[in-house]
């Protein structure tokens, strides 16, 4: 039976010379993974380019429970992203986050919050000029809150350390090394403070950005099972350098 559904590409992989296995997010059934024959073709029914990572797509698909992989029978950009392919810091950003929910998302089943969550920000993202270089920053503590380990917001005068296994703030650290003292606890909490507004400035020192994004990428890891490593905000620190 088909089905009309919308998606967010999260990857692709090559099959063969002519095919590629897609894995999209999608609002209907959560991580779907698609085969999609010969569309390395001169004629092929699909364009690559709406396979890019983190388009936005409506589809028509051929869906069948418990199946590793599903059929497309139509898909097109909707919308079409008109900046983020085009500007450098925005396709550094997505390249980024992009990896974290390849390797945060793995539920076959819909999740309406975290798509409209997913769907709106990359559309926010791509409509507003100039690009914020610290909405990926704003947007991982935000997509915590739907994977399940959103931090307690109780940042006092005298709970000023992030205990990143906690989730919370307290006033002493902790006997491990997984927590965040002052100047980067404070930056964590102004994170928090501004949320879900994807537009301000933090005003982060380039230093301090680099080492509070290694952090709460550790955050992920400590929370998200299989995790792993991240490399692609590597980039970005290009870009600021």
């Amino acid at each position: 039976m088909l089905h009309k559904t919308r998606g967010i590409v999260f990857h692709t992989t090559d099959f063969s010379e002519t095919s590629i296995v897609v894995k999209i997010y999608t609002e209907l059934y959560g991580l779907q993974s698609y085969m999609v024959n010969s569309v390395r073709k001169k004629n092929a029914k699909f364009r690559p380019s709406v396979f890019q990572s983190l388009s936005l797509v409506e589809m028509v698909v051929y869906h069948k429970e418990r199946s590793g992989l599903q059929r497309i029978s139509e898909i097109r950009q909707s919308p079409v992203l008109k900046s983020i392919p085009f500007d450098v810091l925005k396709s550094s950003m997505t390249l980024f986050l992009n990896e974290v929910l390849y390797k945060s998302i793995r539920e076959e089943e819909a999740n309406p919050q975290l798509f409209d969550f997913l769907f709106h920000s990359i559309q926010w993202l791509d409509v507003h000029e100039p690009a914020n270089p610290d909405f990926h920053l704003l947007f991982l503590l935000q997509l915590s809150k739907y994977l399940g380990f959103y931090p307690t917001d109780n940042f006092s005068e005298s709970n000023t350390i992030f205990n990143l296994q906690e989730g919370s703030f307290q006033s002493m650290s902790p006997p491990h090394p997984f927590f965040l003292a002052s100047p980067l606890s404070n930056h964590f909490y102004n994170i928090l403070s501004h949320l879900p507004d994807f537009s301000v400035n933090l005003k982060i020192p380039a230093n301090e950005k680099r080492e509070l994004i290694e952090r709460i990428l550790e955050f992920y890891q400590l929370h998200v099972s299989g995790f792993g490593n991240i490399k692609s905000h590597k980039v970005l620190e290009q870009i600021w350098s």
